[in-house]
């Protein structure tokens, strides 16, 4: 029996699997914190500011797949959370959050720190509610957990600081916890339907995002099936390219030409398992079947052929048996040679190192992808450090990759290695943090000492904010207010009580690399790379060519000239994937 509601909380947490709260203690939070140090069943992790404890509990739940727990306390505290909770909830990662607040009888006076939790919340959650009595305690902590596991997003808890101090009250309904795991496929009939669809195509490009996880198998034996090459998203990326034939690389904004032509040359386009985003590089001449556990999301990038709603690998089980393979596979081996010429382009940005204070991004991220292990995970910063990510990050079937892929947010992967580090201490945690990204919660690599987790932070030191630039530029902006004056991050680093490694020559890279990777706790080594290196889409725009001339004439007219040269040198290679 609980003793006390906060007793109460702790209990069912561990119940319902949950190893640590990550948050900062204060006021109406300082019960359920006792309650943790007393009942030694869950870790709290102290994080420097709440919206980090927000996007590690997020990483948590990603890799994992279980319940992860962050927590605010009154007003500003809980306030913190929100960025990592949308981004946890677009990520359709389990988190539960607790957002304490402030004593019940002053709700509704302009308390000092009062919020509205519901109001607040309301939009990046399945459940948000606010327990007043110990009473409703229980039964909402188990419809908070029910929602965040089985729905996949999160679930907050509004708590007010005087009822954790309160008596529990027990509900034999309330105390355990429930995740089928049903099997949903499309009728009999349907698939069918899809079978004599499929028959009546020959050029068919499969595109997958993260539904595919776990039907690795199944997507390469349709692929074989079908002479089909395979595409995917971001997120399907580490669990589709490895041990596969037929990949043609990704597409969308960081992605790459040939899985752009591939799709766009198709005469069928069957997605599985995405709700990749970008409409702009969805085919619109050819036909489109999208198959997906939620079927709210059919058709809402596409036009659409057939829309079903299953499983992947159950799915895809099913079908199989309908299906006649194919013997033409012409269309497949002109895609992979296509996808044979990208991969010669891409490393020629590898093999062009740059130079001293300029080095190539493109080269920093193949040497990392060369040293990491088998099952290193990655955490990517938004913006550049997210394409070269996509690029030269190979997967290998062990490897995980996680960033703020849907809410694309800037500062989520030092924040997110530490959930990764935290909840999969045998494995190496590799990330890719932007200079802008990693000043925004720099606080935190307090955090990573703390708790000793040997997260190594590879700092793309551009000294701008590199994809806004390139973004203002495409429009025919000349970038301003995009350049950043950064403090030396290695020494920062090393005051925290950290490893701190700068690197500005090419020829040093790999050898910090290594020596970062080989030393025993947390390092971060500070790259100096090319600021004026850009990252070119697989569908380029004559309006996109246009900006940047643009762009480049108003800065040399703003006497900008040197820059202007920099831009070009720094760029030569991309002028074979515009002509």
């Amino acid at each position: 029996m609980s003793k006390t509601v906060a007793d109460q909380i702790v209990n069912m947490l561990a119940e319902a699997g949950v190893k640590r709260i990550y948050a900062v203690t204060g006021d109406s939070l300082n019960n359920v914190n006792n309650a943790v140090r007393t009942s030694g069943k869950i870790q709290w992790v102290h994080v420097r500011h709440e919206e980090a404890g927000a996007y590690a509990a997020g990483a948590e739940a990603q890799l994992t797949g279980e319940l992860a727990c962050c927590a605010g306390s009154s007003g500003p505290g809980h306030v913190h959370l929100i960025n990592g909770l949308y981004d946890a909830h677009r990520s359709g990662a389990p988190v539960l959050a607790i957002a304490s607040t402030i004593m019940s009888q002053e709700f509704g006076t302009e308390y000092f720190q009062e919020t509205n939790t519901i109001k607040l919340f309301d939009d990046c959650s399945h459940y948000n509610q606010i327990a007043v009595t110990p009473h409703q305690l229980p039964r909402m902590l188990q419809a908070g957990i029910q929602y965040a596991t089985n729905k996949k997003g999160v679930s907050v808890l509004g708590l007010p600081g005087d009822l954790t101090a309160q008596d529990a009250e027990e509900s034999e309904t309330s105390m355990h916890f429930y995740q089928p795991e049903p099997l949903t496929r499309p009728s009999d009939q349907e698939l069918q339907q899809l079978a004599a669809l499929i028959a009546e195509n020959h050029k068919i490009t499969i595109f997958c995002g993260i539904g595919v996880a776990g039907a690795h198998d199944e997507v390469v034996e349709l692929a074989a099936t079908l002479k089909a090459t395979v595409g995917f998203s971001y997120r399907g990326k580490m669990f589709i390219q490895h041990d596969n034939p037929y990949e043609v690389g990704m597409t969308g904004l960081l992605g790459l030409p040939s899985a752009y032509h591939s799709m766009h040359e198709s005469d069928l386009v069957i997605l599985l398992g995405t709700d990749f985003p970008y409409v702009n590089f969805m085919p619109t001449k050819n036909k489109i079947v999208q198959i997906d556990t939620k079927p709210e999301r059919l058709g809402r990038r596409a036009k659409l052929t057939m829309g079903l709603c299953g499983d992947i690998k159950h799915t895809l089980k099913t079908l199989m048996p309908l299906l006649a393979p194919k013997t033409d596979d012409s269309f497949l081996q002109s895609q992979l040679e296509f996808y044979g010429k990208v991969k010669e382009r891409m490393q020629t940005y590898v093999d062009d190192r740059g130079e001293k204070d300029a080095i190539h991004p493109e080269f920093v991220a193949a040497t990392i992808d060369k040293l990491a292990n088998q099952d290193a995970i990655f955490t990517m910063d938004t913006g550049m450090c997210c394409v070269w990510g996509a690029r030269y990050i190979n997967s290998t079937g062990k490897r995980s990759m996680i960033g703020s892929f849907n809410h694309g947010s800037m500062a989520n992967a030092m924040p997110q290695a530490i959930g990764a580090a935290l909840a999969c201490p045998q494995r190496q945690v590799i990330a890719f943090c932007g200079d802008g990204g990693l000043s925004m919660l720099l606080g935190d690599l307090a955090t990573i000492v703390q708790y000793k987790l040997p997260v190594k932070l590879i700092v793309f030191n551009n000294k701008s904010l590199g994809m806004v630039k390139l973004e203002m530029e495409v429009a025919g902006l000349p970038d301003w207010q995009t350049d950043m004056a950064n403090p030396d991050f290695a020494a920062v680093a090393a005051a925290f009580g950290m490893k701190g490694i700068t690197v500005n020559e090419p020829e040093n890279l790999e050898q910090a690399i290594q020596q970062a990777f080989a030393f025993n706790g947390p390092a971060l080594v500070n790259v100096m790379t090319d600021p004026n290196a850009l990252a070119m889409p697989p569908k380029i725009e004559f309006k996109q060519v246009k900006g940047m001339a643009l762009s480049m004439s108003k800065m040399i007219l703003d006497g900008n000239v040197d820059e202007v040269l920099d831009t070009v040198k720094a760029n030569y290679k991309h002028i074979k994937d515009v002509i």
